[in-house]
């Protein structure tokens, strides 16, 4: 079924809920989900949600968004965001815009967490708010798409 956005939740983000609270709160992976098709509903686009925690068959769900409709891209990727220059180079093949969102306030964590390696192929992003940032995260991209379609 053809939708309109496609996001992305990279390594171990399917521990939401599970993982350090202090860090990223208590929701689980299926509550950000659902607040993110709640947001959808709203905005009047939709979602394609996907999770794995295998680097490659990220990349492969990123080269299909070349030809499934995928009008842009919200990506969560763990801890591959601050090493994975294969998933930079996947997200560089796409002409769609790409925003990047975490739940945690990254730069002020551990040093290595300070870097984004995917930020390059990025045109934004939100991180800090929890779940917020998702929902911030889709947002923006929405504006970025509209604002795109409207030359």
């Amino acid at each position: 079924m053809p939708h309109d956005y496609l996001i992305l939740h990279g390594i171990n983000l399917n521990m939401f809920g599970r993982r350090d609270a202090r860090v990223y709160g208590t929701a689980t992976l299926e509550d950000i989900n659902a607040a993110l098709e709640k947001e959808a509903a709203r905005l009047g686009v939709t979602l394609d949600i996907f999770q794995s925690n295998v680097e490659g068959l990220m990349a492969e769900r990123i080269h299909r968004a070349l030809d499934d409709g995928t009008r842009g891209v919200v990506i969560n990727a763990g801890a591959w965001t601050h090493y994975s220059y294969g998933l930079l180079d996947a997200l560089n093949i796409l002409s769609v815009p790409v925003v990047e969102v975490h739940m945690s306030h990254v730069g002020a964590r551990e040093e290595f967490r300070r870097h984004s390696v995917i930020a390059p192929a990025c045109c934004g992003s939100v991180a800090g708010f929890g779940v917020g940032s998702y929902l911030l995260g889709l947002q923006a991209l929405h504006q970025v798409v509209r604002e795109r379609a409207a030359g």
